[in-house]
């Protein structure tokens, strides 16, 4: 186990530790929201963060070799799925996140646990921006609320990074655990293109970027309302900028 995976157990362990039994007459105290006062923040200086949050020419270069498509048609994916920013961080270590507290309470119910106790969690409420003052800051505030109820779960309930590929995916990203594509996310935003690249893999979605089949690759990457969104024409505009430069 690395050490970013030993951090998020004991943070979790620490958060979820059974509480002594309340003595005859003494009020039942439920758990105590991790960030209702004091958020827990792992150590992450032992990291080696790559010196940059924008991806390089070599970057696009090197995946688009990777899945066998031109540049043009990576730029066009990246430009459009991650956003013309193409911000991947809300800060170093902390990928731009969704927490999706939807897929939270399904995955809690397949597991067997409740969640009615935790209602008055940051979790489950919306982000609060004026109090942790940015959105992205607001989503790693519900974050770790959830982790304090269970981890795994949490950490598979949110979507990571430029892509924002769903915890659930880990597998389809290559990794070995969704503690590993965790970290893999945290490092930089050239690993966030990696791990999307792996999912197109996986998923068996390069043969439409290789065909320029835009409205399939949409449809299998963000759904069936990829129309009424109009991402095949957005996908097909960037890629005609790209392929001009």
């Amino acid at each position: 186990m690395n050490r970013l995976s030993l951090l998020m157990l004991l943070g979790a362990t620490l958060f979820t530790a059974a509480r002594p039994s309340p003595g005859a007459g003494e009020p039942v105290v439920l758990p105590t929201d991790s960030v209702d006062g004091v958020i827990f923040e792992p150590d992450l200086s032992f990291l080696n963060y790559n010196p940059y949050t924008t991806l390089s020419e070599a970057d696009y270069q090197r995946v688009a070799d990777e899945l066998g498509i031109d540049v043009a048609s990576m730029k066009a994916v990246v430009e459009i799925e991650a956003g013309r920013t193409h911000q991947g961080f809300v800060e170093p270590g902390k990928p731009v996140i969704n927490f999706d507290l939807s897929v939270f309470k399904s995955m809690m119910r397949k597991a067997g646990k409740s969640t009615g106790k935790y209602a008055s969690y940051e979790a489950f409420k919306r982000p609060n921006i004026k109090k942790y003052g940015s959105y992205g800051k607001a989503q790693w505030a519900r974050l770790q609320s959830a982790r304090s109820i269970d981890a795994s779960i949490a950490n598979q309930s949110t979507f990571w990074g430029m892509f924002q590929i769903g915890g659930f995916n880990w597998k389809s990203c290559g990794c070995t655990s969704v503690d590993d594509f965790v970290e893999r996310m945290s490092r930089s935003e050239a690993e966030q293109l990696e791990l999307f690249a792996q999912f197109c893999i996986n998923r068996d979605l390069v043969k439409y970027l290789k065909a320029k089949n835009w409205s399939q690759f949409a449809h299998h990457y963000n759904g069936p309302s990829y129309r009424k969104r109009g991402y095949h024409t957005r996908l097909s505009n960037a890629y005609n900028k790209h392929r001009k430069r």
